[in-house]
């Protein structure tokens, strides 16, 4: 297939983004802020990993894949426990992330800052297999021989463009953005409808996989379950992670949570979604038995594109990468402005003020999402082309998982203190770090092959404390997850709580001053006619959840501190 043609079509389709984005913002917002829209839009979930990596995962390891859909889905169980009460704290308070939440839940302190570092470096892997798989995608139907950064940059470089045209028009990144949404939402149709006739024209042409399967010794195995306490705990892991991946992935809260325009949209969502995620993963055991049978050379993580060219469907070939397309630009686009977020709210903020230069916050965001995007382009540089996808991806699942203690304690437990938080958190990142990041980049040639080893038998960076029989992933994540827990809990048992804070209180006129000259007239109108009425402390934390919308819950505690007082008790 010509390069020019499938360039040609895939910035064609880009495009169409753009102008389906265009519309949610004028005549299609009703649509946008609909229930089906928003049941859709947490499709997001489902990446290129989903579309290319779910097939090599089946044809490699079998129904193992499945367990990376059931989490979610059980999630969804607990959603009008666990979501109804985030959604009530997120319009009380104006929550844009996790770290946010924190910040309210702990107070002040480096725990904002930290997590917001530590998942811009732990989403980078997620963030560069959406890049490999689209380069890999247009290699193959192109027939390119050049390496596979070829076509990730400019794609990078557009989808950065779109995030920021899109999702950092105004400075408080709480508003809706329902073009953003629409344009996910009909990228979530796009890749299930393509995902499903391809596995359809497949199965019509090739037929039945599974007789073939069941007699042949090698495919045997992937149709059964896996078998001893290594396959067992690896599956139930698997089902933990990815459902603590749904929770705590920075696009997964900006979807269900900031952008949520009706908390009634809930209900529908808890069964859409779910049977969204079954429909998308019938063709997925079909496709990888019969790549398996036919192409058993190829790459498995390419079955998707490959096996409609087996039988001279160029076209259909086409459509597949388009579905590819879809999957990865979606997650890539909310991802980096959910990630743009938090670095502006929790990194720069805090530095803008000290310079006093607040006023350059907005393109310190966009200039966030571009950031964040070169960064996912290096580390497919330096590591991607070394990994499978789903492999990439699961090691950013488990950093994402390591807001799972103190977000869940803080929730849920009064005991739960700053300082377990932070050890748990610190703990649980270094532990990561040491068993999957690091052993990720040695094993692309970034660092030397001994640190594979490790220091000392006890200390194998694949096998801490000697512990042998399971899979990389299994491990780094039982052992990250296990003392950032275990260090939770136990220094919030030994540690004080932290002081109450003094209420304060202040003059409506001053506040409206404060939120006039930070976030601009209309803003201040609009606060000043919601605050009418409040008692004094009512209007300081009506302020207060105003600016950290658009600052940082940090930055803004320090700005009301000029127009506020202690209040009288």
């Amino acid at each position: 297939m010509s390069t020019l043609w499938v360039l040609l079509i895939l910035f064609l389709y880009l495009a169409s983004l753009f102008l389906v984005a265009l519309w949610g913002e004028g005549r299609g917002r009703t649509l946008a802020q609909s229930a089906h829209a928003y049941a859709f839009s947490l499709a997001v979930y489902a990446t290129a990993w989903t579309f290319f990596g779910s097939v090599g995962r089946a044809a490699t390891e079998g129904m193992g894949f499945l367990s990376i859909y059931l989490g979610p889905t059980l999630v969804l169980l607990l959603w009008p426990l666990l979501h109804g009460r985030l959604l009530q704290l997120a319009r009380t308070h104006r929550l844009t992330s996790w770290a946010d939440f924190l910040f309210l839940r702990y107070g002040p302190g480096p725990l904002g800052s930290l997590v917001a570092g530590f998942l811009v470096v732990g989403l980078l892997p997620y963030l560069a297999l959406q890049l490999k798989a689209i380069a890999q995608g247009f290699l193959f139907l192109s027939g390119g021989r050049a390496p596979l950064v070829d076509v990730a940059l400019p794609t990078a470089l557009l989808l950065a463009l779109f995030a920021i045209l899109f999702g950092t028009r105004h400075l408080d990144p709480s508003e809706k953005h329902p073009g953003l949404v629409l344009a996910v939402a009909f990228e979530s149709w796009v890749k299930l409808l393509a995902f499903l006739l391809v596995g359809g024209v497949v199965l019509w042409q090739l037929g039945n996989p599974f007789p073939q399967a069941q007699e042949d010794p090698r495919l045997r195995p992937l149709l059964l379950p896996h078998e001893g306490l290594s396959g067992h705990l690896a599956w139930v892991s698997l089902v933990l992670l990815s459902g603590l991946a749904f929770l705590f992935l920075p696009r997964q809260f900006h979807v269900s949570v900031v952008e949520n325009a009706n908390p009634h949209h809930l209900r529908l969502a808890a069964w859409l979604f779910p049977l969204y995620l079954l429909l998308i993963n019938l063709p997925v055991v079909p496709l990888a038995l019969w790549g398996r049978l036919l192409l058993p050379q190829e790459n498995p993580d390419l079955y998707v594109l490959a096996l409609p060219l087996r039988f001279a469907s160029p076209g259909l070939a086409l459509l597949a990468f388009l579905g590819g397309v879809s999957a990865a630009t979606a997650m890539v686009i909310v991802e980096s402005l959910a990630l743009s977020i938090l670095i502006s709210n929790h990194l720069l903020s805090p530095l803008l003020l000290r310079r006093k230069a607040l006023g350059s916050l907005l393109v310190g965001r966009r200039i966030s999402i571009l950031l964040v995007m070169l960064l996912a382009y290096l580390y497919f540089r330096l590591a991607g082309e070394a990994y499978a996808l789903v492999a990439m991806g699961l090691i950013s699942f488990v950093a994402v998982a390591q807001l799972a203690p103190a977000s869940l304690l803080g929730l849920f437990w009064r005991g739960a203190t700053p300082q377990g938080a932070l050890a748990g958190l610190l703990g649980g990142m270094l532990v990561w770090a040491y068993t999957l990041f690091l052993p990720a980049l040695a094993r692309s040639g970034w660092l030397p092959p001994s640190f594979l080893e490790g220091p000392h038998p006890l200390l194998h960076p694949e096998g801490l404390l000697g512990i042998q029989g399971l899979d990389p992933v299994t491990h780094g994540f039982l052992a990250s997850l296990g003392v950032n827990l275990a260090l939770a809990v136990g220094v919030s048992l030994f540690t004080r709580k932290g002081r109450i804070p003094v209420g304060r209180t202040g003059e409506l006129t001053e506040l409206t001053a404060l939120v006039e000259r930070v976030l601009g007239p209309e803003v201040g109108k609009a606060f000043r006619e919601e605050a009418l009425g409040l008692t004094g402390p009512q209007a300081v934390a009506l302020a207060e959840s105003w600016l950290s919308a658009s600052l940082g819950p940090a930055t803004a505690r320090l700005l009301l501190l000029s127009a506020t007082r202690e209040a009288p008790e």
